[in-house]
């Protein structure tokens, strides 16, 4: 798959409603990263956020080589998950609550090829009431999902400097299981 112009190879999609408590991890988790971003890191890394995912954002993958999508889970592991996603089977779309999965398939159907290599960061959340802030508890698990995707992302100064790819991305092209078709 090669990169439209502009395009940054490695893409994290974070969604959820800032006004619904821990719903919020995900928008949270973007503004950080694009603080660390003006300072210079991630410089591989396009970041977007949205309120939901939705059919047009299949686009938003054209010319990846990798996405991380990310999200509040209402409940799973402490302090947040972060597991392979697949196209999902197909079935029907609406305009509201699709899935990564879901997004994956339109991107199959809509390219005729098959999606980049995805991976989805669930971090725990336990309030997501409208007008409620962020819970302590789902604070901390973002401090946490910050720290380890900054990791991945390769932030530290060395992979600033240098033009080489970052951890996440040398990690996720040696998964073969990733990649359909790979052996």
């Amino acid at each position: 798959m090669s990169l439209a112009p502009g395009v940054r190879p490695l893409l994290v999609f974070a969604y959820g409603n800032p006004s619904r408590g821990d719903d919020a991890l995900g928008p949270c988790l973007i503004e950080r990263l694009e603080a660390r971003q003006r300072g210079g890191a991630f410089r591989q890394v396009d970041l977007l956020t949205d309120f939901q995912l939705q059919v047009e954002h299949a686009l938003d993958l054209q010319g990846r080589e990798l996405v991380v999508f990310a999200d509040a889970a209402s409940n799973g592991p402490e302090p947040f998950s972060f597991e392979p996603l697949l196209p999902e089977p197909e079935t029907g779309y609406t305009t509201h609550a699709m899935t990564p999965g879901a997004v994956l398939r339109v991107f199959q159907q809509v390219m005729q090829q098959d999606p980049p290599p995805a991976r989805l960061l669930a971090i725990r959340g336990y309030r997501f009431d409208l007008g409620q802030p962020l819970s302590d508890a789902a604070s901390r698990n973002l401090e946490e999902a910050t720290s380890y995707l900054s990791r991945l992302l390769g932030e530290d100064e060395k992979d600033r400097l240098a033009p080489a790819p970052s951890p996440l991305r040398v990690w996720l092209e040696s998964v073969p299981s990733l990649r359909k078709g790979s052996s």
